[in-house]
């Protein structure tokens, strides 16, 4: 995640930390409000898990202890199950995918940037950081990488400064969040990094998500496992660069009990911080069918559980859908569709992105992902007839050019 502006303190004092892998989010709140928003159904506006089984509908898995949670159809929109989905918690850096939705349509992949001293001003101890540096250039395409496979901050604050500087982009990024209909979210930093009032929801960080993967930029980096990313330019010296690995477990397969990805996974975005413990969304495919999960802040507090929280509820979203009546529903944005383009200047139904996973223990291919018409969702649908393909193979980039 990232640091906050001003070296943003969690409660009681202590530095907000952030890690990828082991945040435990011991002053978030402990219990959800009676009443939430009922912003996608009303059921959606009830505290604990909220589920409509039909015959041949397979029980809940058993040991979700995430805060909130909630499983959707991508395509359709159709909530399957959710869990406390409006409660609003401290995002981590899965309030990247806002940031990214937001910025990226803005700038031109092929930009370049010599960074300033200015533009890392506020880059507080702990934060997840890709290493950027002083009085070096680096493309946009470079920074959105080091946004999606190392959660920089860094990379943040230099592609905020492009966008016009933190206050600019988080006021963005707000107005981004009410378009979407994301009324859960309150924007302090643009990385996620805990600050005070600082938070989203399980439904508002889906929406996030579902937003992002409309674009075929934002699909190509959330997928991407490995990458070569830009040294510092040292005068008379060759520049080097040197490899990132994504954070994303599921999407690596590190650290997972077979050591293997999850088959189908193709995103989106992970984050912890002191406050909001582990979060999480993810994306995966089976058969054509594409579900998008957020879990926030799981209670059990084992080495990425929040990735293997999120695994049982894909494969039991798998297996239920189709035998289940939907709580709830995703909203459109504001205005229904979205236009031609995906948000890149390309067309969303031309761009294939590419992607491949190998996990310590072998590698596997994600067979059969290709685009699929995003259905209409009420009057105003949010996307008609277009094509929205999710990776085939996960992404590795090789040595820089």
């Amino acid at each position: 995640m990232s640091p906050s502006p001003s070296g943003v303190r969690a409660p009681g004092g202590a530095t907000a930390v952030q890690d990828d892998d082991k945040g435990i989010g011991r002053s978030a709140p402990r219990r959800p409000p009676a009443r939430m928003s009922t912003v996608g159904g009303e059921m959606l506006g009830r505290p604990g898990p909220q589920v409509q089984l039909g015959p041949g509908a397979p029980q809940l898995p058993k040991d979700l202890s995430g805060r909130s949670w909630l499983v959707a159809d991508a395509e359709s929109g159709e909530i399957l199950a959710a869990n406390n989905a409006h409660w609003q918690l401290p995002p981590a850096s899965t309030l990247k995918m806002l940031f990214a939705d937001t910025v990226l349509p803005k700038l031109p992949r092929t930009k370049t940037h010599r960074v300033e001293p200015s533009d890392l001003e506020g880059m507080g101890a702990g934060s997840s950081a890709v290493g950027v540096k002083e009085g070096s250039s680096y493309s946009v395409h470079d920074l959105w990488l080091g946004v999606f496979l190392r959660s920089g901050n860094d990379a943040v604050r230099v592609l905020a400064s492009m966008n016009g500087g933190i206050p600019k982009t988080v006021k963005d990024m707000q107005a981004h969040a009410e378009d979407l209909q994301a009324l859960d979210t309150h924007v302090v930093t643009p990385d996620g990094y805990d600050a005070d009032e600082q938070v989203s929801s399980a439904y508002d960080l889906t929406l996030f998500a579902r937003s992002g993967l409309q674009k075929a930029d934002f699909r190509e980096y959330c997928s991407t496992v490995s990458a070569q990313f830009p040294g510092e330019e040292k005068p008379g010296k060759p520049r080097e660069s040197f490899g990132i690995v994504n954070t994303n477990r599921l999407l690596t397969g590190e650290g997972m009990p077979n050591g293997m990805p999850y088959k189908g996974m193709a995103g989106v975005k992970n984050g912890s911080t002191t406050n909001a413990g582990n979060t999480f969304t993810g994306v995966a495919q089976h058969d054509g069918r594409k579900l998008l999960v957020t879990v926030m802040n799981p209670e059990i507090q084992e080495q990425y559980e929040v990735y293997k929280e999120t695994a049982r509820l894909l494969d039991w979203g798998f297996e239920a859908a189709g035998h289940v009546k939907p709580v709830g529903m995703l909203v459109p944005p504001k205005g229904g569709a979205a236009g031609g383009k995906d948000g890149t200047g390309r067309g969303g139904s031309s761009t294939q992105a590419s992607v491949a996973s190998t996990g310590s223990g072998g590698m596997w291919t994600a067979v059969g992902i290709t685009g699929g018409a995003l259905v209409a969702l009420a009057a105003g649908a949010f996307v008609v007839h277009r094509r929205w393909p999710l990776p085939e193979l996960v992404r590795r980039r090789g040595p820089r050019a």
